[in-house]
């Protein structure tokens, strides 16, 4: 029997478990024991687990969610589907799905009027992920066992045999291959972090550190505290949701529409600021009206050009032009041909006129204005990333107000029907990260791949295609208006003076002092400095984190070096036969774990392909053995 011990058991560790079973097609295959270890449940780990506040939900709509393959993925496992959550909430409904028992009224009414375009609680989420493992489990080939172990990993242990897991309860597993599949997780306060800490403690003020919202103890910040709030995306959403509604207060809708906040007066007010100075965009509702979007500017074509050439790709100054001119072509194809009656001119007119401009942002704005009315058809991708742009404001009351009026313009350009273009650039911008995807790690230059994939255009990928839902950024401006919430605009930098915490803008006079700061995002994915033993250990000693160098740039990734199909990269260079990694930590392209139904997802598509890795190393551990024993 081949032992294969997976370090984690959320979504994306028994995702690799389907992947590895759905392999298993010969009746000759060798015997397979399984262990997955983690001390929250399988299937939903950490991040989704049950036990967590009903406020928090996915920024996902239910028809957007699924953890199976299907006919749309590039794989070379076979394809198994499954239902997206919607449609496995349905079959539950429907009694077709039966071993799903909840015995949460919330979460069973919270089921039973689950929609398509619901975004449910990760509560309901981590039990769509716990029914995946069962069936995962259920339906193992005859000679696999698969187990679970409630534990943590402390480290690994090189033996003659393979290796040996050691657990925090004094288990030891033995194990022939050894896969990290850990997600998310904690780290090591950095510089700032960690003076801010001792700043605070000094002065004996209140700071709440980044971390996973669902664990912070926001029970420090009091009722009627004036905090501090740095970040504006979705941990910063999530911050506010259980610092609000979470203490008891609650949004009505008034008779003309209106959404209001009624306090309970146990939340504290919350000063937000961040680099953009507004949240993140909210999800887009509406649907497409005109022609399907199609890479017209970052396509096969363009990306075998790259490649090409000799010499590394920069991601800013070769690719990062053509993703903001392919994100344009998507915008204004679907204005043109979708809503022909708000433009001047024919689509097959406009599109020469963007052939001639569509990197030049000046020429762009002022061929728009020509055959482009309306000011909210318009647009250019300065103004989508930095939607501030270099506006100064008169005082704290003019910025607060400006940043509450383009959360009403967002709302409005993401979810009516006839903005359909919001769409469009979503679909746009999820074919441009599919693309970008295409060009291998080693061709990029070094600062694109510790800088420029992982932060800037990660970043503004999150920032576009996944912010919060449309409802979360409308309970803001509910709280905004109702005195909870003040908005402080861009660049916004923090200070301890004189016994408190200081906020400034330099665009906006006058500073912002209060006896509470919370850093409202998750902490970096650098393995040397996780909060997680069994990662720092991989990271110094069976494997080691990416250090990339040019003649420009010199720096670390903070990740876990892995070859493409997942094999951990010795100290000296060498991918591992038998260890694995799998996961934000590592250095390929960050992708998740569940995805989009029939979107040929790359997270389905690296999963698979790191199974098929490993489902070649049993077969090696197995054929050794089997000549050993001859």
């Amino acid at each position: 029997m081949i032992r294969v011990v997976i370090v984690g058991a959320g979504p994306r560790a028994v995702m690799l478990v389907e992947r590895l079973l759905a392999r298993r097609t010969r009746a000759a295959s060798p015997r397979l024991h399984i262990t997955l270890v983690d001390p929250h449940p399988p299937g939903a780990g950490r991040i989704w687990r049950r036990d967590q506040s009903p406020l928090l939900k996915l920024n996902s709509m239910a028809r957007d969610v699924t953890v199976f393959t299907d006919e749309t993925c590039a794989i070379s496992g076979p394809v198994r589907s499954g239902p997206s959550l919607i449609e496995w909430a349905e079959r539950v409904r429907a009694g077709t799905i039966p071993d799903v028992a909840i015995d949460d009224p919330d979460l069973d009414a919270e089921l039973r009027t689950l929609r398509g375009d619901s975004f449910p609680t990760r509560r309901l989420q981590s039990v769509y992920l716990d029914w995946f493992w069962r069936r995962t489990v259920s339906i193992a080939p005859p000679g696999v066992e698969v187990h679970e172990h409630r534990g943590i990993v402390q480290w690994v242990d090189d033996t003659t045999e393979g290796y040996e897991v050691a657990l925090a309860d004094g288990i030891r597993l033995p194990a022939d291959i050894v896969v990290y599949a850990l997600g998310h997780n904690g780290r090591d306060p950095d510089g700032e972090t960690r003076a801010l800490i001792t700043a605070a403690a000094d002065a004996g003020l209140t700071y709440v550190p980044p971390s996973f919202t669902a664990d912070a103890d926001l029970s420090v910040l009091g009722a009627g505290d004036d905090v501090i709030l740095r970040g504006m995306g979705l941990a910063a959403v999530d911050a506010i949701v259980l610092l609000a509604e979470g203490r008891g207060g609650r949004f009505v809708r008034t008779p003309e529409g209106r959404l209001r906040y009624e306090p309970s007066g146990r939340e504290p007010r919350l000063y937000l600021g961040s680099r953009r100075g507004v949240p993140y965009r909210s999800k887009v509702s509406s649907e497409l009206r005109g022609d399907a979007p199609a890479r017209e500017v970052l396509t096969p074509a363009a990306i075998a050009d790259l490649l090409a050439r000799p010499g590394t790709i920069d991601f800013l100054d070769d690719v990062w032009p053509l993703i903001a001119r392919e994100l344009v072509w998507g915008h204004y194809r679907e204005l043109f041909t979708g809503h022909p009656e708000r433009v001047l001119v024919a689509w097959g007119v406009f599109r020469e006129t963007l052939r001639a401009v569509d990197g030049d942002t000046a020429a762009l704005r002022r061929a728009v204005a020509e055959v482009v009315p309306d000011p909210l058809d318009r647009f250019d991708v300065p103004a989508l990333d930095v939607p501030l742009g270099h506006e100064a404001f008169a005082d704290a009351a003019e910025v607060h107000g400006r940043v509450r009026q383009h959360i009403v313009d967002d709302l409005h350009l993401r979810t009516t029907p006839e903005r359909s273009t919001a769409q469009a650039l979503f679909l746009t911008i999820l074919q441009s990260f599919l693309a970008v995807s295409e060009i291998p790690a080693e061709r990029w230059s070094a600062r694109s791949r510790a800088i420029d994939l992982p932060v800037t255009w990660h970043t503004f990928f999150s920032y576009v295609a996944s912010g919060p839902p449309a409802h979360r950024l409308e309970e803001i401006g509910a709280l905004a208006d109702a005195g909870i919430v003040r908005f402080l605009g861009p660049e916004i930098a923090v200070r301890v003076d004189d016994g408190r915490f200081v906020a400034s803008s330099p665009r906006v006079p006058g500073e912002v002092r209060a006896g509470a700061l919370l850093d409202a995002w998750l902490p970096s994915a650098e393995a040397a400095s996780s909060d997680n033993a069994a990662l720092r250990e991989l990271a110094t000693r069976h494997g080691r984190e990416v250090h990339v160098a040019d003649e420009t740039f010199t720096g670390s990734l903070g990740r876990i070096d892995t070859d493409a199909d997942g094999r951990v990269v010795s100290r000296d260079g060498i991918p591992h036969a038998t260890l694995f990694a799998i996961g934000p930590f590592t250095s390929g392209m960050e992708a998740g774990a569940f995805t989009r139904p029939r979107s040929n997802a790359l997270s389905l598509r690296h999963t698979d392909r790191v199974a098929g890795a490993v489902s070649e190393a049993v077969a090696a551990v197995s054929e050794r053995r089997w000549a050993f024993s001859r």
